[in-house]
């Protein structure tokens, strides 16, 4: 098993996006159809009576298993960039997913950053600081992340403010990647560097709690091309359990 294997094994969900009754003045709709074009989700709108406006359905093989507002989508990916996550401006506390988009575990992506797309990125951006707000809530158990080059921690202002509340909780955390930048002692977390393909190119954030009943959560991704990713996230307590054994094993 690999990284990759675990993209890879993500299971194909019939899933779809239904924009319901939309009285948006913005072009909404095409936005979130941009978001994904390229990926095995349907993006439709419908109208039905309802007194229920602008709001996105989750739906699998015909049954609503989400709904969340379209401004909560708006506001959270499509009328926004990654600048809002990684200086901070938006605390970690204050990151709270749509429910239609947190719920599309175990969908394989294929997704760009910018300047190829602006907003499709967001969506592993978002459910990193998820996990890791889940976590911090959390206040036990183990998360392990990667980030690459390892120098992210200290230039990335809202990533640093997010390791710092890691580092001052009961959590066990582990960080990942290029050797380019040692937290100081005071950050308390566990680095982990190395130059290998699987520091270079991997991004995960993993969060295994101390309860075996609590929330589990882990985000997959591999960087294919510059600054394109495969990608998968689940809450799967299994799948969770499998990913951090691997990376504790082979990183």
């Amino acid at each position: 098993m690999t990284l990759n294997q675990f993209i890879q094994n993500a299971d194909f969900k019939n899933y779809s996006l239904v924009t319901v009754n939309q009285e948006s003045p913005l072009p909404a709709q095409s936005m979130l159809e941009k978001v994904f074009d390229d990926q095995p989700i349907t993006v439709t709108e419908q109208q039905e009576p309802s007194d229920e406006t602008d709001a996105v359905y989750l739906v699998e093989d015909n049954d609503v298993i989400a709904s969340s507002p379209l401004k909560a989508i708006q506001e959270s990916i499509l009328l926004v960039n990654s600048d809002l996550y990684i200086t901070g401006n938006r605390e970690v506390s204050a990151v709270d997913p749509p429910d239609v988009i947190s719920q599309l575990e175990d969908v394989r992506f294929e997704l760009r950053g910018y300047p190829q797309s602006n907003n499709e990125k967001l969506l592993l951006i978002i459910i990193s600081r998820y996990i890791e707000r889940l976590a911090i809530e959390s206040d036990n158990g183990r998360h392990r992340a990667s980030f690459q080059r390892l120098s992210r921690l200290d230039d990335e202002l809202g990533t640093k403010h997010v390791y710092e509340q890691l580092a001052e909780s009961a959590v066990d955390t582990h960080v990942y990647g290029l050797p380019d930048w040692t937290p100081p002692p005071e950050l308390e977390v566990t680095m982990h560097g190395g130059w290998s393909e699987a520091f270079q190119d991997s991004w995960f954030v993993v969060f295994k709690p101390q309860s075996q009943t609590a929330q589990h959560a882990a985000l997959v991704a591999l960087e294919t091309s510059p600054n394109c990713w495969e990608a998968f996230w689940t809450y799967d307590t299994a799948t969770v359990n499998e990913i951090n054994r691997y990376i504790e094993e082979h990183l």
